[in-house]
């Protein structure tokens, strides 16, 4: 449950907040640190072709990371949410019809490769290289964008491993369906290491977990 309406304040200054996907776990961090994210916040999604562009080209102040990232030019925060994984498949794909899935019946189809410069690392969290059984998962796609992702999945049996707030964006032909048995991914904010902006720090410094 987020922080009533009627008790949301406005932030001191502009924060420019970059997503990518879905925007409403952004909405629901500010609104649990006491902010109306449509007052005083512009929300901005980036690519994960390069996903760290925007925050240190100082075109965004803070942004949403998942998973763990290691770059030595960010800080980020403790855990503030956590999302869910999920397969992204076309509503004809053989396994539409589940409620949920396994990764290791997942290995069966192809997926997606890294996109741009998104840290390989990550990545590896994000579409693991084997299952916990020992299979291969096939990375064969290539694309730069959720769109181009989508166009591949609805006209193949490619899977997208992927993370359930995705659901806010996909059309009727694809299905967003639970994997239980991967860990949902932890959700923090990034910003800068010289970042300078005094009002974005006392943004920061009343981020708190938001209410599962």
């Amino acid at each position: 449950m987020t922080t009533s309406a009627t008790h949301l304040r406005p932030v001191e200054k502009l924060v420019r907040f970059g997503f990518h996907g879905s925007r409403r776990i952004a909405e629901r961090i500010i609104e649990t640190a006491g902010y109306d994210p449509a007052h005083g916040f512009e929300l901005a999604e980036y690519e994960l072709i390069d996903p760290f562009r925007l925050l240190r080209d100082g075109e965004i102040d803070v942004m949403i990371v998942k998973f763990d990232i290691a770059e030595p030019d960010l800080e980020v925060s403790p855990v503030l949410a956590f999302d869910p994984r999920a397969a992204i498949l076309s509503a004809h794909h053989p396994l539409a019809l589940r409620t949920n899935l396994s990764i290791e019946e997942l290995a069966d189809y192809p997926s997606f490769h890294r996109p741009g410069s998104m840290p390989v690392e990550v990545w590896d969290r994000v579409v693991p290289r084997t299952t916990p059984g020992g299979r291969q998962i096939r990375r064969v796609h290539h694309v730069d964008s959720i769109p181009e992702m989508l166009g591949v999945v609805v006209s193949s049996d490619a899977v997208h491993i992927s993370l359930a707030s995705l659901a806010d964006l996909v059309p009727n032909s694809v299905r967003v369906i639970p994997i239980h048995d991967l860990p949902p991914a932890p959700v923090r904010l990034a910003w800068r290491r010289n970042m300078d902006a005094q009002h974005v720090r006392n943004f920061l410094a009343t981020v708190a977990p938001v209410p599962s």
